[in-house]
């Protein structure tokens, strides 16, 4: 039994019957498609070293603490592992309208919360995998890690066999009643050696809170005033998806060429796709931003073997207004550099990391509060995940590409998700279906 943080848990609470709180990663492998069952061995093999995919969560009576990980006593491998096929031709389109009616189904929360759905039937005799997966088990580079673990790093690596599993027993409603007040009750103790371990190290903890407080204030200035268009409003429960692709090396030529970073071109791409979007909707574009959510990785190196979400976040104002390309890219950069050096991924980890002592009754109502706020402070969520370097194998097949999905809950109802690959960096946009 493991409980979940309060980052995951968040996950768990912010999902109703429009909020579809799952991520997922279409990988397109070239064909044959591999015959029946053999993705079932390659899923068999590596069970093991992905606890969460034998576990489900359990709740705690009457939210005394938050959920837990459990042994799922009924675990079929059969049932998540899922076979479809696109009607001939099997056009991108096609698996896109497919891949959006996927999401805007919620996994079943009575068993492990994940899926792979093996597709068939795509253009030039390619398949894909699509596996989705509950935001509150992984976040985007979670995610990735875990597709590195699934598939293989050479085109005929060592054969790997299945190993024995017993799940544990199942705990009562008062086991889990008993274990969660017995964290209520070391909370404080938890809060006093932390304290204890700031007076020890005054000026860590001096360094740290003045950072935490500078985030905070960049983040207010980020959002004291609203931003609205048709970006924001009411969302429905139905999810479209669109792709596109680019290279790599050419992203990093422009970087090399006008400065910034490579998040810095990925977000100017995208501010000019917002900017033709609204204008393509007759809506002004003059002085006007589009306010981002981008989410930052506080993953350290030894934390890239575990599956849960270590993620801060920072808030770009993405300037639509701006009509010439390198003048965007340089306000952009500009400003990212500005986050950074005001440490607004900091004060969002911290924030994260106190928000641990909070009941869960209060983390599911912040959950609740932070999505109403959304439609004054956050038009959009743009995610950027580093994917591998080298190619990635499924029982032999290369995989050709791959793309993210990024859910889209509140009032925020477009959400774009970039993915590295070798030499090519694909974008993924999720849109509420009914707008």
């Amino acid at each position: 039994m493991e409980r979940l943080s309060t980052q995951d848990a968040s996950f768990i609470y912010l999902e109703n019957e429009y909020n579809h709180m799952s991520i997922a990663a279409l990988a397109i492998f070239e064909g044959p498609g591999p015959a029946e069952g053999k993705i079932e061995k390659m899923i068999s093999s590596r069970l093991d070293m992905v606890p969460r995919f034998r576990q489900r969560l359990r709740f705690v009576p009457l939210d005394l603490g938050l959920p837990v990980w459990c042994d799922d006593p009924h675990f079929t491998l059969r049932y998540h592992i899922r076979h479809t096929a696109l009607p001939t031709p099997g056009s991108d389109e096609q698996l896109q309208l497919m891949v959006g009616r996927l999401m805007s189904q919620q996994l079943d929360r009575t068993r492990p919360l994940w899926e792979i759905w093996f597709v068939e039937g795509l253009s030039a005799e390619n398949w894909g995998m699509l596996l989705k997966l509950h935001h509150c088990v992984a976040d985007g580079v979670a995610a990735t890690d875990l597709l590195g673990i699934l598939l293989d790093k050479k085109q005929k690596p060592p054969k790997r066999k299945p190993r024995p599993w017993i799940p544990e027993p199942q705990p009562s409603l008062y086991q889990l009643s008993a274990s969660a007040m017995t964290e209520h009750l070391t909370s404080p103790r938890k809060a006093f050696q932390a304290a204890r371990s700031a007076m020890e190290a005054p000026r860590e903890a001096a360094r740290k809170l003045r950072d935490f407080l500078d985030g905070l204030n960049s983040f207010r200035d980020s959002t004291k005033h609203d931003a609205e268009s048709s970006l924001n409003g009411p969302v429905g429960p139905h999810r479209n998806w669109r792709w596109h692709s680019a290279s790599l090396p050419e992203i990093k030529r422009i970087r090399s060429t006008h400065g910034g970073t490579i998040n810095d071109v990925v977000l100017a791409v995208i501010t000019r796709g917002f900017r033709a979007l609204l204008q393509s909707r007759g809506e002004p574009v003059d002085n006007y931003v589009v306010r981002s959510l981008v989410p930052v990785s506080v993953r350290r190196e030894d934390e890239h073997s575990q599956v849960n979400n270590r993620v801060s976040a920072m808030l770009a104002e993405l300037p639509v207004g701006i009509e010439d390309p390198l003048q965007n890219l340089a306000a952009i950069s500009a400003q990212m550099s500005e986050h950074k050096e005001h440490h607004q991924a900091v004060a969002g980890e911290i924030l994260s990391s106190l928000s641990g002592l909070a009941p869960p009754a209060l983390v599911a109502m912040g959950s609740h509060l932070f999505a109403g706020m959304e439609q004054n402070a956050v038009q959009t969520v743009t995610t950027n995940v580093p994917g591998p370097k080298q190619a990635l194998y499924a029982v032999g097949r290369k995989m050709l590409t791959a793309f993210l999905y990024v859910p889209i809950a509140g009032s925020v109802r477009i959400g774009v998700a970039m993915f590295s690959y070798e030499d090519t960096l694909t974008f993924a946009v999720t849109g509420d279906y009914d707008h």
